[in-house]
């Protein structure tokens, strides 16, 4: 058919792609601009490829549809014969080369900025688990060190469609990662079981955790708001379950909070040394068991068999309460069950051994104190 006598709805395609509706998806759809310095400079460069790309693709593409409207056999032309033209090869590979160069100068600076960190003024220890963070602002003084856990906040409920989705659906998490705008953060970056890849859009910051190593990546957050991120690593059946959020707030806000956290260990600490009763720890054990167990073994405890084994009415949670702890802290080698001695303090430990030995008809009407798993570490 011949090209021109298409249907005039055909020229109506430039419209549409340049219509509010198709601006507004493409805006969704492109990379963010961002709040740091690098992250618009990668914007920049990203933008500046995708236009040399769309001007390559209009010359080449130009030149075909030419070809066969101008140049086709209805209208009586014939193919010319020719080979070995010089000069056509030293443009097709010339032009190529300046192309690739003029891509290569501006990329090669950003890159470098990227992984040049200079000198931080707060350092972060960024440790993935599966399928949570776990942050540490790292301090000359080890007592003034602030750790904690950032684990999915999404309910069961919305995960198994019994409720409906809300606005951050697996993109919320119960602690999120709090810094200061305007200051030199350096994330150093691993993991403590399988590889995971910590990455926020907006900070242009994305770097695998691999056991064993530590990446660096840094940022200089400029605004504050709230930022979200995800592990870009598959690692594993939960993989999508792993948000990353980041609070950024202005240095004030940033000091009170580090006072609420240094008062919140304050309190864990108090906590541990407490003797517990049964309904305090049978409540507390449920909250522990709902955030960082009810994933692989679900909300009634039947597991997925047999990766993630039942724990009602046979198992661990039925027989010797020491081997019970042993594998909550230390985990089994060459299964899924991880190691929680060093994600969960020894209340969230005592409680959620407690829980599961008592929960779902386990009835076994026996308890661990906080202050015996702290001793059962030591001994260790």
């Amino acid at each position: 058919m011949n090209i021109l006598k298409r249907p005039k709805q055909i020229w109506l395609l430039p419209a549409f792609l340049f219509s509010h509706v198709a601006s507004a998806d493409w805006f969704a759809l492109n990379l963010r601009k961002g709040v740091t310095e690098i992250s618009r400079e990668v914007y920049d460069l990203h933008m500046l490829i995708f236009y040399i790309c769309c001007a390559i693709g209009v010359v080449v593409f130009g030149a075909m549809i030419l070809s066969m409207v101008i140049h086709r056999k209805s209208l009586g032309v014939k193919a010319a014969s020719f080979h070995e033209s010089t000069k056509l090869e030293i443009a097709w590979t010339v032009i190529p080369i300046v192309i690739l160069l003029g891509m290569a100068v501006p990329a090669t600076s950003t890159l470098r900025e990227m992984y040049e960190p200079g000198e931080p003024e707060l350092d972060v220890e960024v440790r993935g688990y599966q399928w949570k963070w776990q942050y540490t602002y790292l301090n000359e003084d080890p007592s003034k060190e602030i750790q904690f856990m950032s684990a999915l906040l999404t309910p069961q409920d919305e995960i198994q469609n019994r409720a409906g989705k809300g606005e951050y659906y697996l993109l919320d998490v119960d602690n999120p990662l709090v810094v200061p705008i305007n200051k030199r953060i350096r994330f150093l970056i691993t993991s403590n079981d399988v590889i995971h890849s910590f990455w926020v859009p907006d900070f242009a910051v994305k770097k695998d955790a691999i056991p064993g190593f530590v990446h660096e990546s840094w940022a200089v957050i400029e605004k504050p708001g709230i930022y979200r991120g995800q592990c870009a690593e598959l690692c594993g059946k939960d993989h999508g379950f792993m948000p990353v959020v980041v609070h950024a707030m202005e240095q004030e806000d940033f000091d009170a909070w580090v006072i609420t956290k240094q008062e919140e260990a304050a309190k864990v600490f108090e906590i541990v040394g407490k003797s517990w009763s049964m309904d305090e720890l049978l409540e507390k054990g449920e909250e522990v068991y709902a955030r960082n167990c009810a994933a692989c073994h679900q909300v009634n405890g039947q597991g997925i068999p047999p990766a993630f084994p039942s724990l009602v009415g046979l198992g661990i949670p039925v027989g010797p309460i020491e081997a019970h702890i042993d594998i909550l802290l230390y985990g089994r080698a060459g299964t899924a069950m991880q190691a929680f001695g060093q994600q969960l303090n020894a209340a969230e430990i005592a409680s959620v051994v407690t829980y599961t030995r008592n929960a779902w008809g386990n009835n076994m009407k026996d308890s661990v104190q906080p202050k015996d798993i702290n001793t059962m570490m030591a001994s260790q």
